[in-house]
């Protein structure tokens, strides 16, 4: 901003506590060439700017939260935490000479003598007293109670006068309240302030002291009837704003709240909530939108007051509102609101009396000018926006490139087209910054329409080189993210199952835009714990163009999982989905959106996220028997360690090395094969069923060994046992844990009347009972789809022994029950009882896992 370098002069230095000074509690307001100043500490300074010293330093016996100023009564009141409110008579007093330049003299209060604020000072004793404005005759007050905010009205009290209970005048509660948390019975510190000032009807007199020292100001007649409506119009009546640390913005007619007590009706009818802005409300002001023209400004009286046309409040995030009546389309007068978003957090602001604001960041001083260009309503010139006389579009803040102001105030009596603030920093330091400002302050604040295309374009022109940045570092990010990855496989190698899944255009067309690939990859519950839920992850692959006959591998994990355990079986799903809200959306999405700004409004949002069209490709189901591996039937010089076996444990291995050659090994799994024996389960099928079943694809083999084909017909081994003609097989599980497989021939009997059923046995053998559960579901798996076609072609079974399955029935069914009553005896047993209830059940299992039955 061309001419807005400010000259910063110190003016003295303050103590401030360990870790700097906080917003929201320091105040700081002039009066002539007095400076009443307070850091949020139990001090109130009084400093001459003047003579560069104090003239009074007042002590109170909490923390300072709020200074109010009335000049002409030389009154000074004050806001003392959990407390209540003091009233001082500023009295000329001796003045103390002392050095108050911040290089001489840093804590310049030291050398002056602290006066103890009396307590018959406190006017207004309350410990829940949050906020207080005083105007004329009458003082309002803001407490809060447990669950409400609530505003009295009190008659303004004078220094040395007691606030008796009959001056209160007035009162009523406001919004929810939410008290500060902390132990209970202790009075907290509240993080944010209630903000509280007066607002003026056009023609009132004015308020006693300056404008920003009492916390008033006046509106123009338009936008005062608007916003506070007709009875504090006709009544003349000041109203009394509220910015409230939950984000409400409400107000009250003052001398409504003065007859409250004694007129009917619900008194929180006379409270009106103007905006909300949803975060904690810090400042609230009126500015002057509209210049008036040079000739406009010469005929105006030197009696006649020109007032504020807009009202601005700000969030302590940023949030700006501001209010202004303009005209709109049909010629009516109506209340325009407009949210802005400035930087933030704000920690304090003040306005000039003009158009322009400043607001204070911990990184910067910054001001803003709701000014037009000085366009006058009546003028037939085009206004920014379409809207007559309207707020303009966008604030663009300004740097003043002062850092860490805690609180503000604008100097009266400045030169023309100069600003002068007074400020305190985080650092105790009170200083005048004088601002020569130009007239024509440039930027999209006073935006107009030759200069908004060009702004325009250098916005677009920044995003490109935003786009352009952020590309070369996404590419960057990724080419550390691949080094990275590949770094992690190296030194973090473990095995894992990965599945490899391949995509082939058959069809003559291309598959383009709006493809995607989903691969479902769903896990079962647990083998041993049932009631365990399953878990799907969905892998979505994107497919650019996959012309015809061409094709795209995918390969994906399938485990182990982060607890280390794979779970089987497992379920791949392969689906092609077909995005019509992308394709949709991308076709009606023009290429220059501000040529087409209408397309915004199209219900484009109203498809679906899952709108399209779903095409299922495969489902295949990965169990124990695909993932055995068998290192003993590969040739010596390719036999490898198990390539899907867990990584050998540091500790174990320096025991084993440690450990003499005729010693054993005591390790979990050699003590559970030494003590226990291995986890068994059997599945019966018939002769007849197994050789119609398996007639067409394992002619003229053996059938033990056709039927250990047909179960490892998925796994990478099956053409070393067709070759070998085995029907017994020793595999490795994923884990590392061995796997028996054995198929014999046997004969059952008692069961049919015409005599024994031939039959074939698979036997299953490990020393996990995990894994040995899922060996024998994945046997039974296969045998059920078995069954089933078989059963569709009308094969008819022999005939049975009724009784001796009724049998079978039976004792299964005690044999569960006894499962039953064993799990509940061992959440009632000791350590000792349970191991011979845990023997017991492991017996039963065995049992059930080796039915008589066989598959017919």
């Amino acid at each position: 901003m061309a001419g807005s370098e400010p000259r910063v002069h110190y003016l003295a230095g303050f103590s401030c506590p360990l870790g700097g000074l906080t917003s929201g509690k320091p105040r700081v307001l002039c009066h002539e060439e007095e400076v009443f100043l307070s850091t949020g500490s139990e001090f109130v300074y009084v400093y001459d700017q003047e003579g560069g010293l104090l003239t009074a330093v007042y002590q109170f016996p909490d923390q300072v939260w709020h200074l109010q100023l009335l000049a002409l009564r030389r009154a000074l009141y004050v806001l003392c935490a959990r407390r209540g409110i003091y009233c001082l008579s500023l009295e000329p007093r001796r003045r103390w000479s002392s050095s108050q330049t911040s290089e001489d003299n840093k804590d310049s209060e030291a050398s002056s003598p602290v006066i103890t604020v009396d307590p018959e000072a406190c006017v207004l004793p309350d410990t829940t007293l949050c906020a207080f404005t005083v105007h004329d005759d009458v003082l309002v007050a803001l407490v809060q109670g447990p669950a409400q905010w609530k505003m009295q009205l009190f008659e303004r009290p004078r220094p040395g006068e007691d606030c008796q209970p009959g001056g209160l005048v007035g009162e009523v509660e406001l919004s929810t309240s939410t008290p500060p948390a902390g132990p209970p019975g202790k009075a907290t510190v509240p993080c944010f302030l209630p903000v509280l000032c007066c607002v003026s009807p056009p023609g009132s007199k004015v308020p006693l002291g300056h404008p920003q020292g009492c916390g008033g100001f006046m509106l123009e007649k338009a936008l005062f009837g608007l916003l506070f409506g007709a009875d504090a119009t006709l009544l003349e009546s000041p109203v009394i704003l509220c910015g409230l640390p939950d984000g409400q913005l409400c107000c009250v007619v003052l001398k409504a709240l003065v007859t409250s007590q004694s007129a009917p009706g619900d008194p929180k009818a006379l409270v009106k909530i103007l905006h909300h802005l949803e975060e904690p409300v810090v400042f609230m002001g009126a500015l002057k939108t509209e210049p008036q023209a040079e000739a406009a400004v010469e005929s105006v009286l030197s009696c006649e007051d020109v007032y504020s046309d807009c009202l601005v409040a700000l969030g302590h995030h940023g949030r700006t509102l501001a209010i202004k009546a303009s005209w709109d389309k049909s010629g009516n007068l109506v209340p325009e609101l407009r949210e802005y978003c400035l930087p933030g957090p704000v920690l304090c602001a003040a306005c000039s009396g003009g158009s322009r604001m400043y607001h204070s960041t911990p990184s910067d001083l910054c001001v803003v000018d709701l000014a037009l260009g000085g366009i006058p309503l009546n003028s037939e010139q085009p206004q920014p926006d379409g809207v007559p006389g309207g707020l303009p579009p966008l604030l663009c803040p300004a740097s003043l490139s002062i850092c860490s102001v805690l609180t503000l105030s604008v100097l009266p009596n400045t030169p023309a087209g100069d600003t002068e603030l007074l400020a305190l920093s985080t650092k105790g330091c009170l200083m005048t910054c004088r601002l020569e400002l130009s007239s024509e302050m440039p930027g999209p604040t006073r935006m107009t329409t030759e200069n908004t295309g060009q702004k325009i374009k250098e916005l677009l022109s920044g995003i490109g080189d935003v786009s352009e940045r952020v590309s070369f570092l996404k590419k960057a990010v990724d080419q550390r993210n691949k080094a990275l990855t590949s770094l992690n496989e190296a030194m973090n190698l473990q095995d894992v199952l990965m599945a490899t899944c391949l995509l082939e255009n058959h069809s003559d067309f291309s598959l383009d835009q709006g493809w995607t690939l989903c691969i479902q990859v769903l896990t079962s519950s647990s083998a041993l714990d049932l009631d365990s839920a399953g878990s799907a992850v969905t892998y979505t692959i994107p497919v650019d163009r996959l012309g015809p006959g061409s094709q795209r591998e995918v390969t994906l994990p399938l485990g182990p999982s982060e607890s280390g355990v794979l779970d089987l079986p497992v379920t791949v799903s392969c689906t092609l989905f077909y995005s019509l809200k992308e394709v949709v959306g991308g076709a009606l999405t023009p290429s220059d959106p501000l040529e087409d700004p209408f397309l915004e409004e199209q219900p484009l949002d109203l498809l679906p996220e899952q709108e399209g069209i779903c095409l299922p490709l495969s489902r295949q189901t990965v169990d124990m028997l695909q993932c055995l591996r068998f290192p003993s039937l590969a040739p010596l010089c390719a036999r490898t360690p198990c390539p899907l076996g867990p990584a050998a444990d540091l500790v174990d291995t320096f025991l084993e090395t440690c450990r003499a050659p005729s010693s054993e090994v005591a390790g979990p799994a050699a003590l559970r094969a030494k003590y226990l024996p291995p986890s068994t389960a059997s599945i019966r099928v018939s002769t007849e069923l197994l050789r119609a079943a398996l007639e067409d694809t394992h002619s003229g083999v053996p059938l033990c060994s056709a039927t250990l084909q047909w179960l490892l017909a998925e796994n990478a081994a099956v053409d070393i046992v067709r070759a070998q003609a085995l029907s017994s097989v020793q595999g490795v599980a994923p884990d590392g844990t061995d796997v028996h497989l054995i198929v014999r021939e046997v004969a059952v009997t008692d069961l049919c009347l015409a005599g024994p059923i031939q039959a074939v046995e698979i036997q299953v053998e490990s020393s996990s009972l995990a894994d040995m559960c899922r060996a024998h579901h994945a046997i039974v798996r296969r045998m059920q789809t078995m069954v089933m076609e078989q059963a569709a072609r009308g094969s008819s079974p022999p005939d049975l022994r009724v009784q001796y399955l009724r049998q079978i029935h039976a004792n299964h069914e005690a044999l569960l029950r006894e499962v039953q009553t064993l799990r509940d005896r061992l959440c009632t047993e000791d350590e000792a009882g349970s191991c011979a209830t845990a023997q017991r059940l492991l017996q039963v299992y065995k049992q059930l896992r080796s039915p008589s039955l066989v598959l017919l």
